[in-house]
């Protein structure tokens, strides 16, 4: 068992279970000498920045939040989840359990933070992220003060996106079998991608997404997710205006940073 420290998108139940993670328990906690920032860029650029926390030395500044028990292994998928080692680096933080104070002794725990070639000052977390944020923050009762602040924080504006349309051609089709095949290719929502000329930034997504449909994976990350979607919604069209918009930019987004090479059949999923 071990202790993580969520401030971010988990400190939110649900987020974490989107990412395999079911804590044994979990409690408020506090850091404090650190502040919060939202300057790790996202892998898509209508994404934004997400959560970060950094250093400042001064006592009276703080970040509050979700101290987890969890188990063992948790840790694998966690590091997966936070992009360990490319987008986020691993450190031991020491939390104070509780609201802001009391008597509780400090607490070891694990944390992430971003990797210097992932930060940029400029960027403000997405609309769908900070609600993600805030919801978790209530759920753990965090500080109402600590909240509103949160909820005032600008967000990144997202631009217009055209319905998706795939490019003309003869263009194969993959399924579950065919795709695993080709670790550079990675599908969502019907359409299949070749990542293999991405930017460097998406080194670490050629191995997450390589050989897999990514549908399911971003549908339960949409802010009004309860994750109990499932393939058989998608197969059978089961999916609302919100997620099929919300798929529709990631689509754009896919095409923007890899090639369009064929469709994706659900059937063997």
């Amino acid at each position: 068992m071990f202790h993580y420290f969520g401030f971010g998108s988990n400190m939110s139940m649900l987020s974490l279970r989107a990412k395999g993670v079911e804590p044994l328990a979990s409690r408020r906690a506090t850091l404090s000498g650190w502040r919060l920032r939202f300057n790790v860029q996202h892998f898509f650029r209508h994404e934004g920045g997400v959560g970060n926390i950094e250093p400042t030395g001064d006592p009276e500044d703080r970040v509050l939040g979700v101290l987890h028990e969890c188990p063992d292994e948790a840790l694998g998928q966690l590091d997966a989840a936070e992009a360990y080692g490319h987008g986020y680096d691993r450190i031991e933080v020491e939390v104070l359990p509780g609201d802001t104070g009391g008597h509780d002794r400090k607490v070891p725990a694990l944390t992430y933070v971003g990797m210097p070639g992932f930060i940029d000052n400029s960027r403000f977390p997405s609309r769908r992220y900070l609600n993600i944020v805030l919801e978790g923050a209530r759920q753990a009762g965090l500080d109402e003060d600590y909240i509103e602040t949160l909820a005032r924080h600008p967000v990144h504006r997202i631009q217009d996106y055209p319905t998706f349309t795939p490019p003309l051609g003869n263009f194969p089709t993959f399924d579950k079998e065919t795709l695993a095949d080709r670790p550079l290719y990675t599908a969502l929502y019907g359409s299949v991608f070749d990542m293999s000329e991405a930017r460097p930034l998406h080194d670490f997504l050629r191995g997450f997404f390589g050989g897999r449909d990514m549908t399911l994976y971003h549908l339960r990350r949409l802010d009004s997710s309860k994750v109990n979607e499932t393939m058989d919604d998608i197969r059978k069209g089961r999916l609302d205006q919100a997620q099929q918009q919300y798929l529709n930019v990631y689509l754009n987004e896919y095409a923007r940073e890899y090639r369009y090479v064929g469709q994706y059949n659900y059937d063997k999923d």
